[in-house]
This record gives C-alpha cells, sequence and structure tokens, in this order.
C-alpha cells in the first residue's frame, strides 16, 4: 500500500497546475474638458434648470449680496503705519526711531546709555495709527523709567520731551505772544487774552530784539522731572494743549517784570536760562498776564471773634489762593473751646472746626486753579 501510494504523489502533483495570473482590462481615457478661450462666454450646461426653476431660485438665494472685497495693497513694515503732525500718514521705518534717538543721545555714556534698546522697547509698543507725539511720549517714558540703570537715560529722556514740544510749539516768541494774547474762550465766546495788554505792546514793539536774544537750545538742560512739572504748571495753554517754550515762559517774566525797560529785561531772561536764580512760582505763573499777582506768601490776620469776621478772612484767604499765593493765618483772637458766646447764650467750640474750613478752603481753591494744591 505504501509503494502504490508513493507511486500515486506524482501523478497528483502533474494534475495540480499553478494558478494563471488574473487579466488586467484597461479602462478608457477620460475626456479632457473643452477649453475655453480667454473672454468667452461658457454655454449653459444642458442640465441647467430654465429661468423660474426653483434650482435657478436656490442659486440665487444663496449668492452672498455684498459685492466682493478688494484686497488692499499691503503698508511697508506689517500694516503699521503712523500720523504725522501735519495730518500724513507714514509706514512706520523702525530706523527712524532709532536714528532720532541716537541724534539726541550726543554727549551721554555710551557704555551705560544705549539708545537702540530704548527704540526696540518702543517699537515694541507701536501700533497702527499712532502719532508722532505719542512716539515721542513714549519713548521719553521709556527712557525715564530706565534712569534707575543710569543717570544719563533721565537726559536722554528730557531732551525727547523737549524736541517733542519744540515741534508742537511756534519758534519765534512773537507770534507765540499773538497766539496767547488772541485767545478765545469758545465755551464761553468770549476774549480770554493770557497776555496783559501793556505787556503785549512791548513785546510787539521790541519783537525783533526779543526774538533774537531767545536761545532754545537752553531747554536741553533741563532734566526730565523739572522740564514735565514746567509742562504741567508753568507754560501757558490755549484749548489744552501747551502753547509756550520754557524760554519763551522766561521772558514773558522778564518782561512782565521790567516792562519798558528792555535791557534789564534781557539781561534778567539769560541769568535765568542760564539758571543763576530763578523767581517763585506765583512770579512764574502770573507775570505778563492779565493779573499779574507776582507774591509768593501773605500773612493775614482774623477780622474778628465773630462770624461776619472769620468768613471776611476766609474770602481774603481764598482770593489768595486762587492767585497762587502761600497763606498763614494768625487766629490768635479767636475764642478758646468752651468759651461763652453772649449772642446765643451758647459755648464756643474752639479753634479746632475753624481750622478745618480753612484748610478745606484752601484744599478746594488751589493755587493758580489746578497748577499747584492750596496751603
Amino acid at each position: 500500500i505504501a509503494r502504490e501510494n508513493i507511486s500515486l504523489a506524482p501523478a497528483l502533483l502533474l494534475q495540480i497546475a499553478p494558478a494563471s495570473a488574473p487579466k488586467t482590462i484597461p479602462f478608457p481615457p477620460s475626456p479632457k474638458p473643452p477649453t475655453i478661450p480667454r473672454g468667452a462666454v461658457p454655454n449653459p450646461s444642458p442640465r441647467a434648470s430654465p429661468p423660474g426653476s426653483r434650482a435657478r431660485a436656490r442659486d440665487t438665494c444663496c449668492r452672498d449680496p455684498r459685492p466682493p472685497r478688494v484686497r488692499r495693497k499691503a503698508r511697508p513694515g506689517g500694516g503699521m503705519y503712523v500720523v504725522k503732525r501735519d495730518g500724513r500718514q507714514e509706514a512706520v521705518h523702525f530706523d527712524k526711531i532709532t536714528a532720532r534717538l541716537k541724534k539726541l543721545a550726543y554727549g551721554l555714556s555710551q557704555d551705560h546709555c544705549d539708545p537702540v534698546l530704548v527704540a526696540q522697547k518702543v517699537c515694541a509698543g507701536v501700533y497702527r495709527g499712532v502719532t508722532t507725539s505719542q512716539l515721542d511720549e513714549l519713548a521719553a517714558e521709556t527712557a525715564a523709567a530706565m534712569t534707575a540703570s543710569h543717570p544719563d537715560y533721565a537726559s536722554l529722556a528730557a531732551r525727547i520731551a523737549v524736541s517733542n514740544l519744540h515741534k508742537n510749539t511756534m519758534k519765534s516768541f512773537s507770534e507765540t505772544v499773538k497766539v496767547m494774547y488772541t485767545h478765545f474762550n469758545e465755551r464761553s465766546g468770549l476774549m480770554a487774552p493770557l497776555i496783559a495788554d501793556d505787556v503785549y505792546e512791548i513785546m510787539m514793539k521790541n519783537a525783533t530784539r526779543l526774538d533774537s536774544e531767545i536761545i532754545y537750545d537752553r531747554d536741553f538742560d533741563y532734566d526730565f522731572f523739572g522740564f514735565k512739572t514746567l509742562e504741567r504748571s508753568y507754560l501757558l495753554k490755549v484749548g489744552g494743549k501747551v502753547v509756550e517754550r520754557p524760554q519763551h515762559m522766561l521772558m514773558r517774566v522778564s518782561v512782565g517784570i521790567h516792562k519798558d525797560d528792555i535791557e534789564s529785561a534781557v539781561k534778567t531772561y539769560h541769568m535765568m536760562s542760564q539758571r543763576w536764580f530763578t523767581h517763585a512760582s506765583p512770579t512764574l505763573f502770573n507775570a505778563g498776564t492779565p493779573r499779574p499777582q507776582l507774591s509768593s506768601c501773605f500773612l493775614v490776620c482774623m477780622k474778628d471773634d465773630s462770624i461776619e469776621g472769620i468768613y471776611d478772612t476766609l474770602s481774603e484767604c481764598a482770593s489768595i489762593s486762587k492767585s497762587a499765593g502761600g497763606i498763614g493765618v494768625s487766629i490768635h483772637n479767636v475764642r478758646a473751646t468752651g468759651s461763652y458766646i453772649r449772642g446765643t447764650n451758647g459755648t464756643s467750640n474752639g479753634i479746632v472746626p475753624m481750622l478745618r474750613v480753612f484748610n478745606d478752603t484752601a484744599r478746594y481753591v488751589d493755587q493758580g486753579g489746578g497748577k499747584r494744591k492750596g496751603k
């Protein structure tokens, strides 16, 4: 049996034929879409719905009724632009910011005061539509915040702020005086000159001489804190905007003090601009203005130990504080706590409640209308 099985094995192997490979049937090539020449209108599809059908209505409803969006030309600098002082729009050029700060950093320590670092921090805060004046303010505040690293940053901050003011104001002293003299209050509809009539006539009469004597480079001698104090309280404003430069203020004060004595006025100007001395704050506030109150301190005595006397003295103190004067009040004649009041058959509350009223009045009627706190 084993031999027969062995002999049948080759026959079985011969009957098993190898499977043939499947035949591949080629697909017909896909037809190419017809080419439509440029400018030609393609024929409508034969399956397109006739006018008025639901498909046409559905296609019409699905269309966007808005006009196609026009793509604007991109501005250089990533779409950022600044608004210049004359209203023109200009693309942001970071190289210009760096070059401006480098120019103002003359004479400062190159090892410790880096204007490029300040420019980098300023560029990080730039936004679309920022004005050049706001850029200068940001640069000045950025440099001032770095004063702890080196004192030269304070000098750089002051130079940036002064340069910004110079670009926003007029160079001519006489032209600036004209603007201040012809000031018009839009709310009241009345003229509100900031220069006295007699001082204005003297300034116009000697306009050429006064303009030639002013040296604007001396504005850059102020540090940042001192200049911002001048800008906030001392320089005259028109419509909420500063129109004076520090040198304009010093010349106004000099002419307001000496009037027709132009030689003394010019000498006083040069000594103050070179910082040999300075006048008190009320003088800097009010000299040359229609209310030339130049005194710093006033000593006032209580008029009488009565309601009329106390409040008359209070009114006088308020008038002094309005013109930027400091006040010292003598209250030795005011009765003490518990003293008898014959008119009302009562007793006095003493000086403490009265002093609170005087103190609150000084806080309310501050010096120069918000220029300095009353005291």
